[in-house]
C-alpha cells in the first residue's frame, strides 16, 4: 500500500466518539480517530513495510504514527530513528506506547531507556521507562542487570511524588513491571509498591485510574504469572 491509500483508509475508519474521546486524553489535530482495535485490521495489509512506517510516523497524524509502530520492523531502527521518533511523541500515547514499545524491542532498548530516563522533558522520560518497563517483560532473567534494577527502584522511592504527571505513571508502571516480570526482585518490587503507596496522576477529564502497584502485583502472584514473559511488547 502506499501512504496515500493507507491514509485514506485511516480516515474511512475514523469516527467523530473516538476523535472525541483521544482528545480527552491528549491527541492533537491532525487525526481521524481511529481505535486501536479497528487499526490493527490495517496491519496485515501494510505489513512490514520500513519506507511507509516511517512515512506514516512522519505524517504527525496520530493514527498514522500508531499505525506506524504497529507495522515497523523494530531491529531495523536505528538510534537515530529511535530519537527522531521520541522527539515527536507529543503525547502519552505516542511516548509510553508506539516508541516505547518498538524501542524495546529494538537492538537500542536499554541504552536509550537510560538516555531518556533523566530527561527533563515529560514524554522522553516517561518513554524512557515505559521502555525499560517493556524489556523487563521479553527480556530473558538471564539478561537483565538486577543492580541496576534495583537502583531504579530506590529512585522511584525517593522521587515519584514529586516528579513529572507522566512520568509518575510510568515509574509506578515500571515498580509493576519488576514485581510481575523478575521473580528474583518480586518481593522487594512488592515491598517498594507498599512503602510508595497510591500514586496521584492528573488524568484529566477521563475516567482512567492509576493501578496501586501492590493490588495488581499481587493479582499476577495469584494468577500464577510471575515471571511469565512476553513473546511481544507491541500491540
Amino acid at each position: 500500500m502506499t501512504l496515500e491509500e493507507v491514509l485514506k483508509k485511516l480516515e474511512e475508519m475514523g469516527t467523530e466518539q473516538t476523535k472525541k474521546t483521544y482528545l480527552r486524553h491528549g491527541a492533537k489535530e491532525p487525526f481521524f480517530g481511529v481505535r486501536i482495535g479497528d487499526m490493527k485490521k490495517l496491519v496485515k495489509d501494510v505489513k512490514r513495510d520500513q519506507q511507509l512506517a516511517r512515512a506514516l510516523y512522519e505524517t504527525g497524524n496520530h493514527d498514522a504514527m500508531y499505525l506506524a509502530g504497529l507495522t515497523v520492523d523494530p531491529k531495523g531502527m536505528s538510534k537515530g530513528d529511535l530519537r527522531g521518533w521520541v522527539k515527536k511523541a507529543y503525547w502519552y500515547a505516542l511516548a509510553e506506547y508506539t516508541v516505547a514499545n518498538v524501542t524495546a524491542e529494538s537492538e537500542h532498548a536499554l541504552e536509550l531507556a537510560r538516555e531518556w530516563i533523566p530527561s527533563s522533558e515529560e514524554m522522553i522520560a516517561a518513554c524512557g521507562w515505559n521502555t525499560y518497563s517493556n524489556y523487563l517483560s521479553i527480556t530473558p532473567d538471564e539478561r537483565l542487570d538486577l543492580d541496576e534494577i534495583k537502583s531504579l527502584l530506590q529512585q522511584i522511592k525517593a522521587t515519584i511524588h514529586e516528579e513529572k504527571n507522566r512520568v509518575r505513571y510510568t515509574m509506578n508502571q515500571f515498580v509493576i513491571s519488576v514485581g510481575a516480570y523478575v521473580p528474583a526482585l518480586h518481593q522487594e518490587a512488592l515491598d517498594m509498591a507498599a512503602s510508595i503507596g497510591a500514586v496521584r496522576v492528573e488524568m484529566g477529564q477521563t475516567a482512567c485510574k492509576v493501578p496501586l502497584a501492590t493490588e495488581y502485583i499481587k493479582k499476577v502472584e495469584e494468577r500464577g504469572k510471575i515471571g511469565q514473559k512476553k513473546k511481544t511488547c507491541i500491540c
